[in-house]
């Protein structure tokens, strides 16, 4: 993604190794295996099932926006994208976001050695990007309006050159972070991204995606100057 004057464009649980372990080989013998794998798989079911109840929570319906967002079809995302608070060893200070498009995640550092990690989207090879910048301000709902770069590669973008008002249609969405590096404007933003299957692929124009459901919740938590860092792909 691309910004020009404000405004965006954009391209288009536990392993059970253990308790086999624990299991005596006079038990094995008697044939107690047929329990283990039982077990196994009773474990993965219910962990698999505990994981989708609590993203089909995280990524519900919001009917109180603007524009009211619709739940993702997690069906779309894969789970090792959903929303989580992981360990994350950092010398960042906690509110800082840290951005690693090689494995397509945003982490919000929340010290002590955690953060919260959102998947995201990010840029397409030739559009990548890396360094430290700060979130400059912030938008809701923004108008977005394709610069004069982005026209000449797709004509069909002209149609916008006046500006498309925001909306669930809109590239930008319903969140977005504009990035600044010493007072002036990268031409970057974090947004929010109705495409679910976007998550974890290359296909912006340098910005970085997640989810409008994760979007909403990082803004909500990001105050204009936070430090955003931008690891190498």
């Amino acid at each position: 993604m691309i910004i020009d004057g404000g405004q965006a464009e954009t391209g288009a649980i536990a392993p059970l190794g253990d308790r086999a372990r624990l299991l005596s080989r006079r038990s094995f013998l008697a044939g107690s295996a047929v329990g283990i794998g039982a077990l196994g798989l009773a474990g993965c079911s219910t962990t698999d099932g505990l994981l989708l109840a609590e993203a089909r929570n995280t990524y519900g319906p919001m009917p109180n926006e603007k524009f009211p967002i619709p739940a993702v079809d997690i069906s779309k995302v894969d789970p090792k994208y959903y929303r989580r608070a992981v360990r994350y060893e950092t010398k960042e200070a906690a509110g800082t976001i840290i951005v690693d498009p090689g494995n397509f995640y945003v982490y919000r550092v929340e010290g002590d050695g955690t953060a919260t990690r959102y998947g995201a989207n990010v840029g397409r090879d030739g559009f990548l990007w890396s360094g430290d910048a700060y979130v400059g301000r912030k938008s809701e709902w923004a108008t977005w309006t394709p610069p004069k770069e982005m026209i000449r590669r797709q004509p069909e973008a002209a149609k916008y050159a006046r500006g498309m008002p925001g909306g669930l249609d809109n590239p930008l969405g319903a969140r977005t972070l504009h990035l600044y590096q010493n007072g002036a404007y990268t031409l970057y933003t974090i947004y929010a991204s109705s495409e679910p299957d976007t998550i974890g692929s290359g296909i912006t124009s340098g910005c970085v995606g997640l989810l409008s459901q994760d979007m909403i919740h990082l803004y909500a938590r990001t105050p204009v100057k936070t430090k955003v860092v931008v690891l190498p792909a």
